[in-house]
């Protein structure tokens, strides 16, 4: 493979890209060789890097800190993930949002009635005032035409939106149009779809248990989700895997992932037999090894223990005798309690919904402190429980990843989707969190309540100002030079409080 150096824009979809330590990505793909940590704060708002192995994606325009990678290029152009972001951002800031009408409205009829006590105070001032009053009288008249310019009441919404907009970006949150951010801070109830929103996605190995084939005990006690395994679980771990690397279950790959891990050896494997909707035997090492459903002359309560947990069991058998344990779950994202726990805690209803079993969803709906499950809803249903729970008087948001979810996103009163989700799901959403937390959550609508507490600050002294120095003008108490600082004082006021959203804690 020869190496050649390129224009970014000459690089197309498809293209093998190594990158060296030090040196920025330039377009989005996914890593087919090498890994590294790579600094993705400009996008996703982490401040610590990421680590990158081969089928993980990286994004254009971030950092690579160490290692050296080759990866395909997926999105190039307009396509990428930062030329996207740019795009939102810039929609978003253009956006006009609702309480941006009411101050339209208010404009409409505010700029006739101006007119209006501008002619009443010439008029007055000429027919009433000292002899020779003409051009008193146009002063006047001109400072209170100057002083109700209604500018600063045109700036109170856009600036603040622009700076919210800004400051959710700089979070990894981005923010589609100004009306998504001012709903954000009126939602009541939170629907949370499971799998790839509260969860990672992907089944992983939580537990693996030996059992003492004499008195049917645990010996060996579970390991952590991501632990090293002891020395006899390795054995039989080994065993295990050897067997599942002839399988195409997606429990399997999760064995053999663990495996890989723990960098295992593997040993060949003969008379391998697939059992439909049982499980996987051969022999390994001279040994019978069958992997699969607890058999029914056996029983073991920690099996049912685990399966009360939300987790997958697998029964290991040597040589006919039950041996061991593995237990599999799709695990619970680190940030899922915490931002479940905030949210309870500020008083905002949390609802989980899943198509998987009753059992399993209750289970992580308790971990996780979600009193409100929804098991076993079909895909394409899922939008209808949003609607059921507005139909209640709640303002709803939705979080979700998938395709699926797509629906749901659209039905609520604001869809939040992850920057790790399907298009369709983005395209459907009118918050994207890139930055995969779900803590973000939580911030979304604190940013929502900071940037609307702004606007109504903003857009009442910018009234105020008006109806305070409205009559003082018409008294003929102010000239039209002070009239015109008075003004220009109003905008920088209202820009000034809108840049002060900066320093509010999200």
């Amino acid at each position: 493979m020869i190496e050649i150096k390129l224009p970014i824009d000459q690089i197309k979809v498809g293209d093998l890209i190594r990158v060296r330590p030090g040196e920025k990505i330039p377009v989005d793909g996914i890593i087919i060789e090498g890994e590294s940590a790579i600094d993705e704060s400009m996008v996703t708002g982490e401040s610590m890097p990421s680590s990158k192995y081969k089928g993980d994606t990286v994004i254009g325009a971030t950092m690579n800190k160490s290692g050296s990678f080759v990866y395909k290029a997926t999105k190039v152009g307009a396509d990428t993930m930062l030329s996207q972001i740019i795009k939102l951002v810039e929609e978003a800031q253009g956006s006009k949002a609702p309480i941006q009408r009411l101050a339209d409205i208010i404009s409409s009829y505010f700029v006739p009635i101006v007119i209006m006590l501008a002619i009443a105070t010439f008029v007055g001032w000429y027919v009433f005032g000292p002899s020779g009053g003409l051009i008193f009288a146009m002063l006047n008249a001109i400072a209170v035409l100057i002083i109700a310019c209604p500018c600063a009441m045109g700036l109170a919404t856009p600036t603040a939106i622009m700076v919210g907009t800004g400051i959710g970006a700089q979070h990894g949150i981005l923010i589609k149009d100004a009306e998504s951010l001012e709903t954000a801070h009126k939602v009541n109830t939170i629907i949370f779809d499971k799998t790839g929103t509260l969860t990672n996605g992907k089944p992983e190995v939580t537990d693996v248990i030996l059992i003492n084939d004499a008195q049917q005990r645990v010996f060996s006690s579970a390991t952590p989700p991501r632990g090293p395994l002891a020395i006899p679980q390795k054995q039989l771990f080994s065993l295990a895997a050897s067997i599942e690397k002839l399988s195409e279950h997606p429990l399997g790959e999760a064995i053999v992932k663990k495996a890989e891990e723990e960098k295992l050896i593997l040993s060949k494997v003969k008379s391998f037999k697939s059992i439909t909707g049982k499980g996987v035997e051969g022999i390994v090492d001279g040994k019978k090894v069958y992997i699969g459903r607890l058999l029914k002359s056996d029983s073991f309560s920690e099996g049912e223990n685990l399966k009360n947990q939300g987790k997958t069991v697998v029964y290991v058998y040597l040589e006919n005798k039950l041996s061991g344990l593995i237990a599999i779950a799709d695990t619970i994202k680190e940030s899922a309690k915490d931002a479940i726990l905030t949210l309870n805690k500020i008083g905002i209803e949390t609802v989980m919904i899943t198509g998987d079993n009753l059992a399993t969803a209750t289970a992580i709906g308790k971990k996780l402190g979600i009193k409100k499950v929804l098991a076993e809803v079909m895909p394409q249903d899922k939008e209808q429980e949003v609607k059921k729970i507005q139909k209640t008087g709640k303002v709803v948001a939705m979080v979700g990843d998938g395709i699926n979810d797509a629906p749901a996103l659209a039905a609520a009163d604001i869809g939040i989707a992850m920057g790790t989700g399907t298009d369709v799901a983005i395209e459907a959403a009118g918050i994207t969190l890139v930055n995969k937390n779900l803590i973000s959550v939580v911030s979304a609508i604190k940013l929502s309540k900071q940037t609307m507490k702004t606007i109504k600050l903003n857009l009442f002294w910018a009234f105020a100002y008006n109806v305070i120095l409205i009559p003082v003008a018409m008294l003929g108490l102010i000239s039209p030079i002070l009239a015109s600082g008075a003004m220009a004082f109003s905008s920088i006021s209202v820009i000034t409080n809108s840049l002060f959203l900066k320093k509010a804690k999200i």
